[in-house]
């Protein structure tokens, strides 16, 4: 009799594996594709004989397509299944990077980074939309934590992967080869067999999916959660090398060692937020908590000039602090809408990530323009503190919205609190 009901739960658990790892994959592709045409831009200047202003045009044209567009992708996934989208995200952006390759043009630059803004907006809704429906609940902040954290790898493997593709094939290969993966990923999704999302998966057989009303208040400002959580990062991801070596002396191997430990205590904080979501149901303290001690933290790094091993500490903790938050971020939105809705709900307030991508590089880049290096850091503490307050907005029971959760938490209290 043991063995009758073990194996029914070896199946699901090996089948919740394969998912997880066929989605982190996709999701270590959409952070890998980001980062390509920014690693190629030298190849791209010398091919294509254009300025490097002509070459921050594809990026903003890549970062308002997928704005403008992960709010419909996530609609769309819940009404036709999450896992179709995801494999014509993959689809899509490979053979953007495919054709710029094989058809190495401005205009085609153009097309490929409105095709990649397009498969970009993919991932978010499609990803969480199949996580949230397959996980088990008493595991899906280490579910999401997991994913978060391949994209996190992917974007830390593209600078080196491009560089060593161009010195070995060069650029027109690097472009193919980098595209190839994702149609790859796309047939090892296919080839895993994870199950789709949608909403009719929550309503009788038969029955119409029920119209729901998902934009509330409460994700209007997670939204706006999002945006801030961009800001408070994006300035110091992208001008912080700069910051330190010109407003505080330190040299460019302490600025980028810095800058490496912050972003790399930010991939070990997801991982260790993924097990802190699981053990608590108040994501919005967790949230705060983390980024009140990491305010404190950038604070002290704007106005004090720290010897270079203290400065590297101080933005290792930060990174790891900020990361940590990445869980229970996303559990915040899960526990905000009812089920079949986290397609729409996560395309609309990754929306927010969006819109920090197009102001932060103007915003901050217009700061050092002042020559207010300082600022930098200053003006992220600010975001974090706006981020802080609406966590905590956002820190009320959300379970009523999601039938049956407030039963699966009752029911698993011990794997909520203890390990």
């Amino acid at each position: 009799m043991v063995d009758v009901l073990a194996a029914p739960q070896a199946t699901k658990a090996d089948s919740s594996l394969r998912t997880l790892a066929a989605i982190s994959a996709a999701h270590w592709v959409s952070h890998f594709h980001m980062f390509v045409l920014p690693m190629l831009f030298p190849f791209l200047k010398q091919q294509l004989g254009v300025s490097y202003i002509d070459l921050g045009v594809p990026l903003t044209i890549f970062a308002v397509v997928s704005g403008l567009t992960q709010a419909p992708i996530g609609y769309l996934a819940d009404h036709i299944g999450a896992r179709k989208i995801l494999l014509m995200g993959l689809t899509l952006g490979g053979f953007a990077l495919i054709m710029l390759g094989l058809h190495l043009s401005y205009p085609w630059l153009i097309a490929s980074a409105v095709l990649l803004g397009l498969a970009n907006s993919v991932y978010h809704p499609a990803d969480y939309a199949i996580l949230s429906a397959h996980m088990d609940e008493r595991r899906m902040g280490r579910a999401f934590s997991i994913h978060t954290f391949a994209g996190f790898v992917g974007a830390a493997v593209a600078p080196a992967t491009v560089a060593a593709l161009v010195a070995g094939i060069g650029g027109h290969g690097a472009l193919i080869v980098t595209g190839a993966v994702g149609p790859a990923v796309a047939l090892l999704v296919v080839v895993a067999g994870i199950p789709d999302a949608s909403t009719a998966d929550h309503v009788p057989s038969g029955a119409p999916a029920p119209k729901q009303n998902i934009i509330t208040p409460v994700l209007v400002v997670l939204t706006i959660f999002f945006m801030l959580l961009s800001l408070s990062n994006a300035g110091i991801g992208n001008f912080g090398v700069v910051a330190l070596m010109s407003g505080y002396g330190a040299s460019f191997s302490t600025a980028n060692i810095a800058l490496t430990a912050f972003l790399g205590a930010s991939a070990a904080g997801v991982l260790a937020g993924g097990f802190l979501a699981d053990r608590t149901r108040r994501h919005g303290q967790v949230a705060a908590a983390s980024f009140a001690i990491n305010a404190a933290l950038v604070l002290a790094i704007a106005v004090i000039a720290l010897p270079p091993p203290l400065l590297i500490a101080a933005m290792a903790l930060a990174g790891f602090l900020g990361g940590m938050i990445a869980p229970s971020r996303d559990m915040l939105v899960r526990n905000a809408v009812p089920p079949g809705a986290a397609g729409r709900a996560f395309g609309i307030v990754s929306t927010g990530f969006n819109i920090g991508g197009i102001v932060s590089p103007l915003l901050f880049g217009w700061i050092m323009d002042q020559n207010m290096p300082h600022w930098v850091f200053g003006t992220s503490v600010v975001f974090m503190v706006l981020t802080v307050l609406l966590a905590l907005v956002t820190d009320r029971p959300q379970e009523s919205s999601r039938p049956g959760a407030q039963a699966n938490l009752t029911g698993s209290t011990a794997g909520v609190m203890h390990p």
